[in-house]
């Protein structure tokens, strides 16, 4: 039922003419359909019930991610309904944690995962960002960079290096020394860079403590890529479905040219990757759903799921871009918007080969 409430969402939203024109444009996502998802509940949908939430898990926003992909419709809902309610909900998370969580439950925050430093690095713990005790405050000094929905963010989730480990603070976006700067994605919508200069938070600011804020944050960044491959499986799903279409219909040679055998053994390919990608997403989502699962296990078939399902999206879309020929290199023609769109998802949270790296350096 909630993935048919996601599609029938999906298909009234979908507006490619408009998508295009906000493309590059502030505040790089659709701010009215932002809304109409906390109508529903979605974006509270990983917080428990005591807080205002659905109290759903991730097989329940991976359905959603995937519907949101098809119509590319996405915008910032995993950056900041999944991944800070996944951090925040965690058992490593303290008691500071509950206002904001019910505040997103709520829809009076938005709050933003500020996590990543260098393109290259997986690991949460792989920081410089520091945060020193001040009496009964910190003071934070660092940058972040590619802050998935940080132009939409009210707050940061800023990790940062203490003595005994990895935190988690609550900064608000109009701190003081809180320098934020717009990185524009190739599909047109926006990311984050965050400066930190001597920012200085209270003790309830810490929302997740240094003895397992790594190990939080890792747990955090493994299922939500597990709910970006469904996005990105949407995606690519979308793309199929369109250039199956147009085969049928374009004519050349006086047939269409789904009839060509080459042709047809080219789009068999691409519908093997996207079934093998559907496999592994659901093997991923029933490991994270199950009670008994361990964190390198899990981490183990995050990162298997999440190269499959981006280096299937990038191909399955790269090629239909070939199965329609010169249209499908346009500017105007829409297939290539889920091309970018690929790209940015692909990239989110490492893309295949950086995973693949990753299980061989485990």
């Amino acid at each position: 039922m909630l993935r048919e409430s996601a599609r029938d969402f999906t298909a009234r939203e979908q507006d490619l003419r408009a998508y295009r024109a906000r493309m590059g444009q502030p505040p790089g996502h659709d701010a009215a359909r932002f809304g109409k998802m906390q109508e529903l509940g979605w974006r509270g949908a990983l917080v428990r019930e005591e807080l205002g939430g659905a109290g759903m898990g991730l097989r329940e926003a991976a359905a959603i991610a995937g519907e949101l992909g098809r119509g590319l419709v996405g915008d910032v809902y995993l950056a900041t309904s999944v991944l800070p309610a996944l951090l925040l909900e965690d058992h490593a998370a303290l008691a500071a944690a509950a206002p904001l969580l019910q505040a997103i439950a709520d829809g009076s925050a938005v709050a933003a995962l500020a996590w990543q430093e260098r393109p290259d690095a997986l690991d949460p713990a792989a920081i410089e960002t520091h945060a020193t005790r001040q009496g009964g405050e910190y003071a934070l000094r660092g940058a972040k960079r590619w802050i998935a929905a940080g132009q939409a963010a009210s707050s940061f989730l800023v990790s940062a290096r203490l003595d005994d480990g990895i935190a988690v603070f609550l900064v608000p976006r109009t701190a003081t020394g809180a320098v934020v700067e717009t990185q524009w994605q190739v599909d047109g919508t926006a990311a984050a860079a965050l400066r930190l200069e001597d920012v200085r938070v209270g003790a309830d600011a810490l929302v997740v403590a240094p003895t397992e804020g790594a190990a939080a944050l890792g747990r955090a960044l493994d299922a939500t890529a597990v709910a970006a491959s469904a996005e990105l499986l949407g995606v690519a799903s979308a793309a199929f479905d369109m250039t199956i279409s147009y085969m049928k219909t374009r004519v050349q040679f006086d047939k269409p040219i789904g009839s060509f055998q080459a042709l047809q053994h080219k789009a068999v390919d691409l519908l093997v990757q996207r079934e093998l990608a559907a496999s592994v997403l659901e093997e991923a989502v029933e490991a994270f759903s199950a009670a008994d699962g361990n964190d390198a296990a899990r981490s183990r078939i995050a990162g298997r799921c999440k190269a499959r399902c981006s280096d299937a999206a990038l191909r399955i879309t790269r090629e239909c871009i070939q199965l329609h020929g010169a249209i499908g290199y346009t500017h105007e023609y829409d297939l290539g918007l889920y091309v970018k769109r690929a790209l940015v998802l692909a990239a989110w949270l490492g893309n295949g080969a950086q995973h693949r790296a990753r299980q061989r350096n485990a």
